[in-house]
Parts: structure tokens; C-alpha cells; sequence
């Protein structure tokens, strides 16, 4: 199992662009998450945000550019690229990443913190799938995050995304 490194200052640009990726999502009224597929020249090839306000709850940017990566570049590309994200992999984006044989990932923000943020909001702490570190599923992989200077942002993020849920607006309530 890898150890979890911190993100490098080369890192923060292209996690900056998921956060950025992440604010567009919860505009749209999907959940605040986004990410970046970049080779190890550093060319970001691909981009996503979390498109689940349908109801298909696999929707994650994350699961998208890893099936989006198999069209893009061939299993040694793979291998040497990275893909950022502004929160933690979840165990379903995890697995696909190891699946399809992708290299590091980095984020802006950790499951931890993501769980720890919402507890203090008052959220609901059930969940429907069990919070893993990408390590626990994919312990061959590479991972550096969080990012600190970027928790302030996400963390703003999930409160925005959270107050929405708990106080819809009449336009987004087909009762009201």
C-alpha cells in the first residue's frame, strides 16, 4: 500500500480547475464534485463534474474519465496519467481507476474532511456506501491530498450543497 503524499505546487493548478469543475456541478444542481484527466506530460485531456441530479447516483466524474481514458490513450498512457479531483475517490471511482490500469490520483479534499464538514453542518450521517480511502481498494495506487489551501473552497462547496438540500428553492420543488 502506498503512502499518501501531499500535492505538489504543480498539482494545486490542475486541482484548482476541479474545484472550478465542482462549483459548475452544484450550479447545475448536481453535487460538488469534479475532475481532470491529465497525461504525464502534463496535458489535461479530459474534464467532468458530477452529473447525478437525474438520479443515476454512478454519475461521477471520477468513474466517467476513467472509461474515458480507455478511448484516449493506450495501457502505458494510462499508467503515467493522473487524474485530479476536487474530493476523495469513492470506492466505485476507486475500483474503476485500478480497473482500467490509470497512475496517480490527487485531490483537493478527503473523504475525512468531506465527513467531517458535513457532521458539523448537521448532516445526515447515514450513508449508502460505506466512506473507503482509495487505498483500501486500490492500495497499488498512487495518491497525494489533500490540499489545504483548496479546503476553504470545498468546504464552501458541500455547505452551499447542503443548505440546498435542506432548504430547496419553490422553482426546484415540483410540490411547491
Amino acid at each position: 500500500m502506498s503512502a499518501v503524499t501531499a500535492p505538489t505546487p504543480a498539482d494545486l493548478v490542475h486541482l484548482r480547475r476541479c474545484v472550478e469543475l465542482a462549483e459548475q456541478a452544484l450550479d447545475a444542481g448536481d453535487e460538488p464534485f469534479g475532475s481532470v484527466l491529465v497525461t504525464d506530460d502534463g496535458r489535461m485531456i479530459a474534464e467532468d463534474r458530477n452529473r447525478t441530479a437525474a438520479g443515476d447516483q454512478t454519475r461521477h466524474p471520477e468513474f466517467a474519465l476513467a472509461r474515458r481514458a480507455t478511448e484516449l490513450l493506450t495501457p502505458e498512457q494510462r499508467a503515467g496519467a493522473t487524474v485530479y479531483t476536487s474530493g476523495e475517490h469513492c470506492a466505485m471511482c476507486a475500483a474503476a481507476h485500478a480497473w482500467v490500469g490509470l497512475g496517480r490520483i490527487v485531490y483537493a479534499a478527503s473523504t475525512e474532511q468531506l465527513l467531517a464538514w458535513r457532521a458539523a453542518l448537521g448532516a445526515d450521517p447515514r450513508v449508502v456506501v460505506t466512506p473507503l480511502p482509495i487505498a483500501a481498494v486500490a492500495p497499488q495506487v498512487a495518491v497525494a491530498g489533500p490540499a489545504p489551501e483548496l479546503a476553504d473552497a470545498v468546504r464552501e462547496l458541500h455547505r452551499r450543497a447542503l443548505d440546498r438540500r435542506e432548504n430547496p428553492s419553490p422553482a426546484a420543488d415540483p410540490d411547491a
